[in-house]
C-alpha cells in the first residue's frame, strides 16, 4: 500500500512539472532528474549498500547515454538543412548509424556493471522503468502542447 502510494505521488510530481519554465530551465531539468531518480529507486527496491554502488553506475551510464543521444539530435537537425549533398546526408546517415550502435554497444557494457551491484531482477525493473518514466514524460509534454495546439486553433477560427 505504502508503495502504491509513493508511485501515485511521484507520478502526479512528474505530471505537475512544468517544463517549460523559460525563467528557470535548469530548475525543471533538476525537477526531471529528481522525479525519475525518486522513481527509480522505488521502483528497484534498493538495499542502502545497492544504492551507494547503483546511483555510481547508472549516473556514469546516463551521461555517456545523454552525449550519443545528444550527438544523434545534432547530426539530425543539421541534415535537415535542405541544401545539403547527398554525399553530406548519406555521411550523415551512417554517423547516426554508428552512434545507435555506440548506444546499443554501451547497454551490454552497463548491463554487466549493473549485474555487479544489483541482481538481474533489478537491472529488468530498471529498463521498464525508464520506459514508464519516458513515456509518462512525453505523454506530458503531448498534453501541455496539445492544450496549446487546440487553443491556437480557437483563436484563429472566425
Amino acid at each position: 500500500m505504502k508503495k502504491s502510494v509513493i508511485i501515485i505521488s511521484l507520478i502526479f510530481f512528474v505530471f505537475s512539472i512544468n517544463v517549460k519554465a523559460q525563467d528557470e530551465p535548469l530548475k525543471g531539468k533538476e525537477k526531471i532528474k529528481a522525479a525519475k531518480v525518486g522513481l527509480i529507486t522505488n521502483r528497484l527496491n534498493l538495499t542502502e549498500d545497492q544504492a551507494k554502488g547503483f546511483w555510481v553506475v547508472y549516473n556514469d551510464f546516463d551521461t555517456k547515454r545523454w552525449e550519443i543521444r545528444k550527438s544523434i539530435r545534432q547530426i539530425t537537425a543539421e541534415s535537415r538543412n535542405t541544401t545539403s549533398s547527398e554525399d553530406k546526408i548519406l555521411s550523415d546517415l551512417k554517423e547516426i548509424l554508428n552512434l545507435k550502435q555506440k548506444d546499443v554497444d554501451l547497454e551490454k557494457e552497463y548491463m554487466s556493471k549493473f549485474l555487479k551491484v544489483i541482481n538481474v531482477r533489478q537491472v529488468s525493473e530498471l529498463y521498464k522503468t525508464e520506459q514508464l518514466f519516458n513515456a509518462m514524460l512525453f505523454n506530458r509534454l503531448n498534453k501541455k502542447d496539445g492544450k496549446g495546439k487546440d487553443e491556437k486553433m480557437r483563436m484563429e477560427r472566425p
